[in-house]
Order: C-alpha cells, then sequence, then structure tokens
C-alpha cells in the first residue's frame, strides 16, 4: 500500500493510492488519492469517502518528522571506500548514527537550496524508514514491527563543511537538505531492491539494499538504545557510491524499486 500526505484546495490530508474509478467524466485511468481522516500513523486507516485525482493534488513530504530524523553513515561497504580519505576510517562495527533536523525535511519537486557558505553540495541517495509506533529498546527480532513504512530520501551534504567540522550536524543539517518522497509503501519487497540516483538523468549511484552492512532491523533496534522513537520519526540507513556534486538548475532523482521516485530541482 502506497500512502501520501498531500495538498488539495487547500488543505493537507493524508491518503491512499489506488487505480482510479469510473467516474463519467470522461478521463479513464490513471491513480486517485483515497482520502484518510486523519494521520494513519496515529489514527489509522479510516478514510472519509472523497477520492481525488492525483494530478489534481500536491504530494508534500510523505511525513514531517514530530522529533528527528536519525541518519546512518558508512552503510555500504563502497561508500566507506571512496569516502575513506575524505572522511577517514573503515566500516564501522556498530550502526554510526547522526541527526538531521526536522527542518531540513523536504517534499518531491520542492527544490534542495544550496547555501552560499558552502562550494561542495553532494547527493547521496537512500532508502528510508518511517516509524510508526513508540520504540525504546526494541529486540533486533522485533525491531520492525515498529516500522510503519519505507520512501525514498536524499541525505544532502555539504561535504566541505562536513570535513571542515569534523563532524556531521552543519554540512548534513541545512534547510532542504532531507528530501523524502514520494510516497511511504508499507510493504515493499526490500530483500534486493535496486537503488538508483540520477543527476539530469544520468546515473551517478546504483546499489541494492541487500548490500546494507547493517540490516534495516539492526539499525532500528540500534537507534531504539539511544533514542526514543516517535511515530512519524524516519531512518535514513545509509547510501551507495557515487555521491557527487550538485549545481544549481540541477534535477536529481533517487529511486527505489517497489518504493517510487522522488525527483527534486537544486537552486
Amino acid at each position: 500500500m502506497k500512502v501520501a500526505r498531500f495538498q488539495f484546495e487547500g488543505e493537507i490530508s493524508f491518503g491512499i493510492l489506488d487505480e482510479a474509478e469510473g467516474n463519467g467524466d470522461g478521463r479513464g485511468g490513471g491513480l486517485e488519492l483515497v482520502e484518510l481522516s486523519g494521520d494513519p500513523m496515529i489514527s489509522g486507516f479510516d478514510t472519509t469517502g472523497r477520492r481525488i485525482r492525483l494530478e489534481e493534488a500536491r504530494l508534500l513530504a510523505p511525513v514531517i518528522p514530530r522529533s528527528k530524523v536519525v541518519c546512518v553513515g558508512k552503510n555500504y561497504a563502497d561508500h566507506v571506500a571512496e569516502m575513506r580519505s575524505e572522511t577517514g576510517g573503515d566500516a564501522p562495527e556498530e550502526p554510526l548514527l547522526f541527526l538531521k533536523p526536522n527542518t531540513s525535511v523536504i517534499g518531491p519537486g520542492e527544490p534542495i537550496v544550496r547555501p552560499a557558505i558552502s562550494d561542495r553540495v553532494e547527493h547521496e541517495g537512500e532508502l528510508a524508514m518511517v516509524i510508526g509506533a513508540v520504540a525504546k529498546d526494541v529486540p533486533e527480532e522485533e525491531a520492525l514491527q515498529y516500522v510503519f513504512g519505507f520512501t525514498c530520501a536524499n541525505d544532502v551534504t555539504a561535504r566541505d563543511l562536513q570535513i571542515k567540522d569534523g563532524q556531521w550536524a552543519r554540512g548534513k543539517g541545512f534547510d532542504t537538505f532531507c528530501p523524502l518522497g514520494p510516497v511511504i509503501e508499507t510493504d515493499p519487497d526490500l530483500a534486493d531492491a535496486r537503488l538508483v540516483t540520477r543527476v539530469n538523468g544520468e546515473v551517478r549511484q546504483e546499489g541494492r539494499t541487500s548490500q546494507l552492512i547493517h540490516s534495516l532491523a539492526r539499525i532500528v533496534a540500534h537507534a531504539s538504545q539511544a533514542f526514543t522513537l516517535l511515530p512519524g520519526d524516519v531512518i535514513l540507513t545509509g547510501t551507495p557510491a557515487g555521491v557527487g556534486p550538485l549545481e544549481s538548475g540541477d534535477t536529481v532523482e533517487v529511486e527505489i524499486a517497489g518504493v517510487g521516485i522522488l525527483r527534486n530541482p537544486v537552486l
């Protein structure tokens, strides 16, 4: 099931993507949003009965984290290797955690804004997990029960500032540096899903979820030892090799098989 957050006629709602019903308007086919009566991570999947054609709505970030975006660094071996000369170190024995503020989150189609104080802004396409229940000190074997669904993410990074600072909060925390979307897929097949990042149609990154050093369940369990995870919190799971620059005028896409394509312009 694909869950979206959208704006229609000035109102923001959640909805479920579904095949369009015949409605006599001569516009057969396509997709519609089945409007939900509230936030599905809080109130479930009760519907209002209204169906809205997808092209008439504006998709937003599928979730605005209530407290935090938790990120995992160095979780693909090839990315560890490509960054060794700049950020140092081998693959960590435990998931390497850092945070992005929730003010960094934007949705599909919204612009990534390069800050004037950085000369090197880069893309990092990633799979993201959306937490659906309060999680604290959860065992690994139960961890995925706390995940509501999955979406595409771009861990945009001011690489020069990350290296200069020696820690990652500023370089990864600018406004617009966490695009999410376009939807939350609640039950994708992630055993070996393909992840691709493109800039202006050119493939820059390509990896598979089977290549993650630390599993999705281990990441959730490990993060919950440090932080109480709340419904709507987001966990980014790491990026494969091929990170590279974003320039004004570019369009960057993160595609994950079975989840969707997240597309953002760069300003």
